[in-house]
């Protein structure tokens, strides 16, 4: 598996002039389309193989010139979940962009349009970092190399180099190696968010639990590669995709939150190929046909009991590296 940095010279071109006074960049929330997980190892952590897959519903950053000081201001329908402070992983993305490779007198005040769920299990705090990364490097004129950039990026957290990639990517590790996979047409999605947040130390710790107790059975040493997923998505085949969505953290997630069971079975009898919990949850998504399934599925799942939000959208999606511009 190759697993350096993708090149940005693929995906978005180098910036013309030296800074800017605002800049805007995006980017996606994600899907984990398989999601393997090993035991915990010594050093706490869980080795993962996953397949991440962009989707066009994503958080907005619009950076302003202000020197001297990193601040943040949030809108949107998430923004009551976040802090406005030196927690927010835009700000941390921000200034590990000026102590790396700026100067002490580099600012920028963030204003971050939230739609990506906080909590949900589709990397919302990832996207704002990643594109915090891109949006900061353009507004100071620097010009970091892909490689630096990546290593920034899984610094911040596992699925920040992800959300610099965007696209749909095989990971591994804790899912920060990165090899780019190629996903033909365009898949339809059906969001159902949840009525509460899960957090993924708790999922994780549940997983465990689940492991300990033998209910739950860890990736091992000989996991193989997804060949027949990765197949199925160079062709645009979204049947057999979605036979072969899987993700070893639902049992946990149910655990936790069992009313996301009703929300599952829901959207595969309103007619959608597949669901499955986002990663650590408890966003549920929905594979469907086409946009006509889609729509058809969104409007039954509005009527879950557990449901608050319904949103459809598509994938692949650019990651904040090929979304992010200059303007004036």
């Amino acid at each position: 598996m190759n697993e350096q940095s993708p090149k940005r010279s693929a995906v978005l071109p180098r910036p013309s002039s030296d800074a800017a006074r605002q800049v805007r960049v995006g980017a996606p929330a994600k899907i984990n389309l398989t999601l393997r997980v090993a035991a915990r190892g010594a050093d706490g952590f869980h080795r993962l193989s996953t397949v991440f897959h962009a989707v066009r519903l994503g958080d907005v950053l619009h950076l302003t010139d202000q020197p001297g000081r990193i601040s943040v201001t949030t809108r949107g329908e998430y923004a009551r979940h976040v802090a406005d402070d030196e927690t927010n992983l835009a700000v941390r993305a921000a200034t590990a962009v000026r102590d790396r490779f700026g100067s002490p007198g580099l600012g920028a005040h963030i204003e971050i349009d939230k739609s990506i769920p906080v909590a949900g299990g589709m990397a919302g705090g990832s996207a704002d970092a990643a594109a915090a990364l891109v949006g900061a490097t353009r507004l100071w004129g620097l010009n970091p190399s892909d490689e630096e950039l990546f290593d920034l990026a899984a610094a911040l957290g596992s699925d920040v180099p992800f959300s610099l990639l965007g696209g749909t990517a095989l990971g591994a590790g804790r899912g920060e190696r990165l090899e780019p996979l190629e996903c033909a047409g365009r898949l339809h999605w059906v969001l159902a968010v949840a009525r509460r947040g899960l957090s993924t130390p708790t999922v994780y710790g549940r997983f465990d639990e689940r492991v300990a107790a033998g209910t739950s059975t860890p990736m091992g040493d000989g996991h193989t590669r997804p060949t027949e997923l990765i197949d199925a998505l160079a062709r645009g085949d979204a049947e057999t995709v979605a036979a072969l969505l899987v993700n070893d953290l639902q049992p946990a997630a149910l655990d936790l939150y069992p009313g996301l069971a009703g929300t599952l079975t829901a959207g595969r009898d309103a007619g959608a190929l597949a669901g499955l919990v986002s990663g650590s949850g408890p966003t549920c998504v929905f594979l469907c046909a086409d946009r006509s399934a889609a729509r058809q599925v969104a409007g039954a799942l509005a009527a879950a009991p557990e449901v608050t939000v319904v949103r459809t959208t598509t994938g692949a999606a650019p990651g904040a590296l090929a979304s992010g511009r200059a303007v004036a």
